[in-house]
């Protein structure tokens, strides 16, 4: 006779598995036919979970009451075999003079689509709605799962009053009593727009009270809320970390919360920037060359570089930037960071950047170790971001000395590379010819210096950053970056006209003979033993005017003269 083919347990319908299959033992018997109102036979068992809420109720703990007043089975079996003694709720009898949405269960209470796959409006977003809005969502009315990640806003009430029962009263003033509470613990409190001032908003986190507004859209829904802050409050830490560089300390007593809720908020924010915000405002995809080309390219940097009539050469400044970090307790990655040349360990981000100083992209960081012409090296031969499809022949690049050795690289892909000249060996001073295009080279090439200086105005990233931060330094740089890009002004612009005209005044003298230092070498004055010459001798050879040379005794007269008036000025 075959035997059964499903083993439930005896007080939960949950069927159980060979090895989740416990007998009822003698102990237990009492308590299993006190919670099923059923006597269990010799062939019955228990699941793990009943077993073990079985033994805590022999044993009489608290844990094992606080184990059966939660269990569900519990409670849906005194719930069949006991009457309820719980309290009705009330009926909705008082009116309020508040708009309501819908509360049906088929349909999205804000954009009124039919389901499935609708979820119920938490109690958090409804109470918070109504304190923003003065619009009050029903219990268990349901909305689309994308509402909740900010399009929440959207929302069209149905009715212009609501009728509500006492049980939804009492929930609300708790609510409400719950805000007050935590207004009154809050030093800052970012949650009403009119706190702080657009100027303080700038002071404080770097950027404007609307920029501030359209930051909050990239990390809503990606930030998990929490009664101790709010998505305004988290994104306020963030920038005030990054921008002041303040303590995780400093910040928990501003805003009133934990340090490690502070850590917490930080990684977040930190997390959720780093997606779509960062795509959208930094890296080779988020711009186009005609943009570049149009939009962000001086008129002075075509005229001095520039080689093509169309007009069609990208113009890119280039240079690697410092962030110091502490000294590592791993020695390989001490050694690898440690800079022979800063004599500290650092880390090396490559900025790109274009003539008005928008941020084209930030590689890296690299190790110490790498100098600049191995970066755009490892970099051009990795397509990091699809460089190489971007970058076409003919596009210029203005770098510093440090990319020397990779000049013959960016050659061979077509690239002009534009970088100060070299004193050639045995000089001690550059040619005319040299120290002109070096001065049309730093001309344009100033402007990533000061996108550097523009990071490091953000003052967690001037700082000596912990080694528990290495992995996320380029997060924040790219961050910050965006947030130049996206809410700053650029750092270079003019009118196209007076740099079209300045450009070609300074190509035109730096095609010029210097005249004075031909002057110097003829007449042999830079020796130190020169042959002087009385000046009645030169009257005739160098022009020198005679009304000019005066005699002993004109000068004489014109020191006492001056002399009397001193004496006189002076009594």
């Amino acid at each position: 006779m075959p035997g059964k083919k499903t083993y439930k347990c005896f007080i939960c319908p949950r069927r159980t598995k060979q090895t989740d299959r416990y007998a009822i033992s003698k102990s237990h018997r009492s308590v299993v036919t006190r919670l099923s109102g059923r006597t269990p036979s010799e062939e019955d068992f228990l699941c793990n979970k009943c077993r073990h809420i079985c033994k805590s109720h022999v044993k009489g703990t608290r844990k094992g009451k606080n184990k059966l007043q939660s269990s569900s089975v519990y409670n849906n079996l005194t719930s069949t075999s006991q009457p309820s003694s719980s309290t009705p709720a009330s009926p909705p009898s008082v009116q309020l003079p508040f708009p309501s949405t819908s509360r049906g269960h088929s349909s999205c209470c804000i954009c009124k689509r039919p389901g499935p796959k609708l979820i119920v409006v938490p109690v958090n977003i409804r109470h918070q709605i109504f304190i923003s809005k003065e619009i009050i969502i029903p219990a268990g009315a349901r909305c689309c799962p994308n509402h909740l990640q900010g399009n929440i806003g959207d929302l069209q009430p149905i009715s212009e009053t609501t009728t509500v029962n006492r049980t939804t009263i009492a929930q609300l003033v708790k609510f409400l009593r719950s805000e007050i509470q935590r207004q009154e613990k809050t030093r800052l409190n970012l949650n009403n727009d009119e706190s702080l001032s657009d100027a303080e908003y700038v002071n404080l986190m770097g950027i404007s009270k609307d920029s501030f507004k359209d930051l909050l859209q990239y990390i809503e829904g990606k930030v998990r809320l929490t009664p101790a802050r709010s998505l305004r409050t988290s994104l306020a830490i963030f920038l005030m970390k990054i921008r002041g560089g303040e303590s995780n300390r400093v910040l928990s007593t501003l805003f009133n919360v934990s340090k490690s809720c502070v850590r917490r908020c930080i990684s977040s924010v930190r997390s959720a920037l780093g997606g779509r915000f960062v795509s959208e405002n930094l890296g080779f995809q988020h711009i186009t060359r005609s943009d570049v080309i149009q939009h962000h390219t001086r008129q002075i940097a075509q005229t001095l570089f520039g080689s093509s009539p169309a007009g069609n050469q990208v113009i890119l400044v280039l240079d690697g930037t410092y962030i110091y970090i502490n000294k590592s307790g791993n020695f390989h990655f001490q050694r690898q960071s440690f800079s022979l040349h800063k004599g500290r360990p650092l880390l090396k981000p490559m900025i790109i950047v274009s003539t008005t100083g928008h941020f084209i992209s930030v590689m890296g960081p690299y190790l110490a170790r790498n100098n600049d012409a191995s970066i755009i090296k490892h970099i051009m031969k990795s397509n990091i971001e699809d460089i190489r499809n971007w970058v076409q022949e003919d596009d210029i690049f203005i770098v510093d000395r440090g990319f020397r050795d990779s000049m013959d690289y960016l050659e061979e892909l077509g690239i002009q590379a534009h970088m100060p000249c070299f004193m050639s060996k045995g000089e001690k001073q550059m040619s005319t010819e040299s120290a002109n295009t070096s001065r049309l080279v730093t001309k344009i090439r100033w402007v990533v210096e000061s996108a550097n200086s523009r990071i490091k105005q953000w003052k967690y990233l001037g700082h000596v950053l912990p080694t528990s931060q290495i992995p996320y330094i380029g997060d924040f740089i790219k961050i910050v970056c965006s947030i130049c890009n996206r809410y700053l002004k650029p750092l270079s612009s003019g009118n196209a006209d007076e740099e079209e005209s300045l450009g070609l005044k300074m190509l035109h003298l730096s095609k010029q003979v210097n005249v004075l230092q031909q002057q110097v070498e003829e007449q042999h004055l830079d020796r130190r033993s020169g042959c002087w010459e009385p000046v009645e001798d030169l009257r005739g050879i160098y022009g020198i005017c005679t009304m000019y040379c005066y005699s002993m005794h004109s000068i004489l007269q014109l020191l006492l003269i001056q002399y009397m008036k001193f004496c006189i000025l002076k009594e």
